[in-house]
């Protein structure tokens, strides 16, 4: 029997009005395990009045007081932690231990989120002229939404609404309609923490939903995260109706391996940058770049077995290298690009599209692939593929590896493995990409610095989490004041100065 999952409004789960709804599945079998309700545009509506009905008191609340909330609320998830990674994983298909970091990731967040009254301070300048004090502060706009992917049904929930929240907004998520139920129960850790009923709302939906986002007029700001072709609508489409946007898109993550670089330590770092969480990372390395012809043969002699070694298990297996993919048409997709590969010219060294899991037969696993002599003008280099696919292109000088991810549209995350510190500085100066690692294969900034890429991987002028979080869901006021005492009066038809 199925279960049926509406909306959170109002502090308290409501059932779906549309009459439409979603299906739910169990990616380790491939059977409908929920149905989930897709909001109308009178749905998202009544979230947005409850969220603006409850914004103004929760913003005039002491920046300490709203921190405190999220205190309660990390001491709540830490309790259930093991049962979120649960049901995470039931709906997503990764495994239980990768579902616990996906939680860890978005709690950091809610850490930072703590500092608030710190981060929310303005600016003061005494005596700026005279008798003349100047100083500003940082306000909430009011109501905000984030639109969220599948991947992390956890962690990027909890990157958009944490900050957006502490900064005194109410919030309205629409999380990915394929695995709803932990944004679900998260929002309902934060009632028990205390928040307003009507501060944090999630709207289960499809397009539908997002348009009645994007073009409600009590909406203030939008934060997307998903693929570029939609990244693109939604950035578009919100600022055309005044919005405030940030919008992340996909990516195409190089990994440079120079001739120096300690392959032992390469080829671990690939292996779980490459395939972990099945490939379906925005932060996975779905290119590995190795200089020269024999750095490239001592690559492909060690990841050949390893790939050929992974250990394909169900959700639950906690020993499993990585689970299911999320849905059927996720693996059909993954599997026809590697058809296209083969098709294009490349070598398919490892072929992973037949395996099968003894006993989930029907669920979504696929082995992994391993293509090598692929070229810049192969769609399965240009096209973000999200599945447990690698791709070797081989560069003759390093420079010409540099130019690989330099001249792609994309520009999410990079990174360069080396033992030579003047390669490693000269790469960060120059590559065009927003996240940079050095030997470190997923360089994920912590929850206290910005994560944002360039390019096509990234629309709007502000990244998420870190500094950049509080100033796209704050507006600054500038105030100069003057007190009449001492200061002679008259008027004054010059535009003022500092003279």
């Amino acid at each position: 029997m199925t279960r049926d999952i509406g909306h959170f409004i109002g502090g308290k789960r409501v059932a779906g009005a549309s009459g439409r709804f979603g299906d739910v599945f169990d990616p380790n079998t491939g059977e409908v395990q929920a149905k989930v309700a897709l909001a109308a545009q009178d749905e998202v509506r009544a979230a947005v009045e409850n969220a603006k009905a409850a914004q103004p008191a929760w913003a005039a609340l002491n920046p300490q007081v709203r921190a405190r909330v999220f205190f309660r609320f990390l001491d709540l998830v830490h309790q259930e932690k093991d049962a979120l990674a649960r049901l995470l994983s039931s709906e997503h298909g990764k495994t239980v231990p990768d579902s616990h970091g996906d939680i860890q990731r978005g709690v950091e967040v809610c850490e930072f989120a703590c500092g608030a009254p710190h981060l929310l301070k303005g600016e003061f300048s005494d005596s700026a002229g005279p008798g003349i004090d100047m100083y500003s502060m940082r306000q909430p706009l009011g109501v905000v939404a984030g639109i969220t992917p599948f991947n992390f049904p956890a962690m990027i929930p909890m990157w958009k609404f944490a900050p957006a929240i502490a900064c005194g907004n109410a919030f309205i998520l629409k999380p990915s309609e394929r695995d709803p139920s932990v944004p679900m129960r998260l929002a309902e850790l934060m009632i028990e923490a205390g928040l307003p009923e009507g501060i944090l709302n999630v709207v289960n939906g499809d397009k539908e939903a997002v348009d009645a986002i994007l073009t409600d007029p009590d909406i203030q700001a939008v934060g997307f995260v998903g693929s570029t072709a939609i990244a693109e609508y939604v950035y578009k489409t919100g600022t055309a109706t005044g919005k405030r946007v940030q919008c992340f898109g996909g990516a195409k993550n190089h990994m440079i391996v120079m001739p120096d670089a300690d392959m032992d330590q390469t080829v671990d770092a690939l292996i779980g940058s490459g395939y972990g969480s099945a490939g379906e990372r925005c932060m996975a390395i779905s290119v590995a770049v190795p200089v020269g012809e024999q750095t490239a043969d001592a690559l492909m002699e060690r990841l050949v077995p390893r790939v050929e070694s992974l250990k394909i298990g169900p959700s639950t297996d906690e020993s499993a290298d990585y689970g299911p993919l999320v849905t059927e048409q996720a693996l059909k997709r993954v599997r026809d690009y590697v058809d296209l590969g083969i098709e294009e010219g490349a070598t398919l060294a490892v072929d992973g599209r037949d395996f099968t899991m003894q006993g989930y037969e029907s669920g979504y696993f696929m082995g992994g692939c391993l293509f090598d002599h692929v070229g810049r003008d192969m769609r399965i280099y240009k096209e973000e593929i999200f599945g447990p696919v690698l791709s070797v292109v081989r560069a003759k000088t390093y420079d010409d590896a540099l130019e690989l991810p330099m001249s792609h549209e994309y520009g999410n995350g990079v990174a360069i493995f080396t033992r030579d510190g003047d390669a490693a500085r000269d790469f960060a100066q120059r590559i065009n990409i927003g996240m940079v690692g050095i030997n470190v294969p997923i360089p994920v900034p912590l929850a206290y610095h910005t994560f944002g890429g360039w390019k096509r991987s990234a629309f709007g002028d502000l990244n998420q989490h870190g500094p950049d979080s509080i100033r796209f869901y704050t507006r600054t006021k500038t105030v100069t004041s003057r007190w009449p005492s001492g200061v002679k009066d008259g008027a004054e038809f010059v535009l003022p100065t500092m003279k």
